[in-house]
């Protein structure tokens, strides 16, 4: 690890974990600073961190912090974050000029990724990934290369369901990156349960993935491995109200001239309005029950080293 670019704190509680034998899971910032709104934010990331230190593995919240890359928040620099105080959204893209700019940046999937990379970490949990936009053909989320170029497994519940769901799990395969249901054999839909999209390898228990891991890095694999499991059940949305509410949200954006990076805050805020809330729950689980499992997945591995 490069320990020079990180904050002192990171190196400590990666190495500290590291010299006991232990696991480490790492956790995206950006749902905290630009997804779920305060309270809901401060709710997932205990919910998250103490998932995954349940299941015997340690959190680090990623991100970049007055220009340093983190892998865990101080206090002070967690709660500036929730409070969403001057924080930008940074994907792989981005991060070298936050770094330059001194900025606090909060992580996407693709920058997790990269810095996953950076840390050497091999396990990552977040909700959903990004993915390729509907009716719009051009507009594809970085996520997708970053996973098609970074061995990590990334415990997710599929993609976001405003997406173009078919054609992300089309886009994966392209990408070669192996998609693996955790508890179901299709592809879930971030806050539903179904959607029908069938997936080529199922694996039920955290030893099976890491056993697939392992195999998948031993053949020189350089991709992620993609690990989704539904969201639970008694607080999964039905799919048809995710999708009434989703249309609805896409045509709110056009009308209100939404565009880019603004467009998924902006959607998921609106399928908040129209589910009574039911979305924000439904995220909250899935967060939580991703953070176990990949503390799960991440205990396996080390077992068997």
């Amino acid at each position: 690890m490069p320990e020079s670019f990180l904050r002192p704190r990171s190196t400590r509680v990666v190495h500290a974990a590291r010299e006991r034998g232990g696991a480490v899971v790492a956790l995206e910032s950006s749902v905290l600073a630009q997804g779920l709104l305060p309270p809901h934010n401060r709710e997932a990331a205990h919910r998250m961190v103490s998932a995954v230190e349940q299941a015997g593995a340690t959190p680090v919240i990623t991100a970049i912090v007055r220009g340093v890359p983190a892998f865990g928040l101080e206090a002070d620099d967690l709660e500036r974050f929730l409070a969403r105080d001057g924080v930008r959204k940074v994907s792989a893209r981005d991060l070298g000029v936050a770094m330059a700019e001194g900025a606090d940046g909060a992580t996407t999937v693709a920058a997790t990724l990269a810095l996953c990379a950076l840390g050497g970490l091999d396990v990552f949990a977040t909700g959903g990934i990004g993915g390729v936009h509907r009716d719009a053909p051009f507009d594809e989320s970085a996520d997708l290369v970053e996973l098609a170029r970074t061995p990590v497994i990334v415990v997710c519940a599929g993609a976001k369901s405003i997406l173009d769901l078919p054609a992300t799990l089309e886009r994966l395969e392209t990408l070669g990156v192996p998609v693996v249901g955790c508890g179901t054999d299709e592809l879930p839909g971030f806050f539903t349960v179904s959607t029908g999209l069938r997936l080529t390898a199922r694996l039920d228990t955290p030893a099976a993935i890491a056993a697939a891991w392992r195999a998948h890095r031993a053949l020189g694999r350089t991709s992620a491995m993609l690990v989704v499991q539904p969201p639970p059940v008694d607080e999964a949305v039905p799919a048809a109200i995710v999708e009434e509410a989703t249309q609805a949200a896409l045509a709110a954006a056009t009308a209100a001239g939404i565009r880019g990076a603004a467009v998924t805050p902006f959607l998921l805020g609106e399928i908040q309005q129209r589910t009574s809330g039911r979305s924000v729950r439904a995220n909250l689980a899935l967060l939580e029950a991703n953070a176990r499992l990949a503390g799960q997945i991440a205990t396996a591995l080390q077992v068997a080293r």
